[in-house]
């Protein structure tokens, strides 16, 4: 079964991509914190929230095609970012990249990552069919 997006009539229609909740059966897959951190170990796009957004959909991407799956695996996602007013521009790159049912979300404002440079982060958990 791939993932089924569950949406609650008693709740309003949610203001980004993202799902009210979703459902799915499969080998569960928590992907740690991608941030905008590329192969070489840079940050991609200092100050620039779409440039970052991209690489941080790039690593989920690469980490869970490791562990045998596809972004349309990913069910839930928690996002980290530095400033609430991205919300837009962040929606818009993941519309990019969770074509299929939006992963169920969470967006939070944080006041600093490990490392200066990053604008977000963002966990998921990813449910891959067998």
């Amino acid at each position: 079964m791939p993932t089924r997006e569950i949406r609650a009539a008693e709740l309003a229609t949610p203001n980004g991509h993202f799902s009210h909740a979703t459902e799915a059966r499969g080998r569960l897959v928590f992907i740690s914190g991608m941030t905008a951190r590329n192969k070489d170990g840079g940050v991609t796009g200092v100050g620039d929230i779409t440039a970052q957004t991209h690489q941080v959909c790039q690593n989920l991407k690469a980490a869970v095609e490791a562990a045998g799956g596809t972004l349309d695996d990913i069910a839930r996602v928690d996002v980290y970012v530095r400033n609430m007013e991205d919300f837009a521009a962040i929606h818009e790159v993941r519309r990019q990249y969770f074509t299929a049912v939006a992963p169920a979300s969470t967006l939070v404002e944080v006041s600093k990552f490990v490392n200066k440079d990053y604008l977000i982060e963002i966990n998921a958990i990813a449910v891959i069919q067998e």
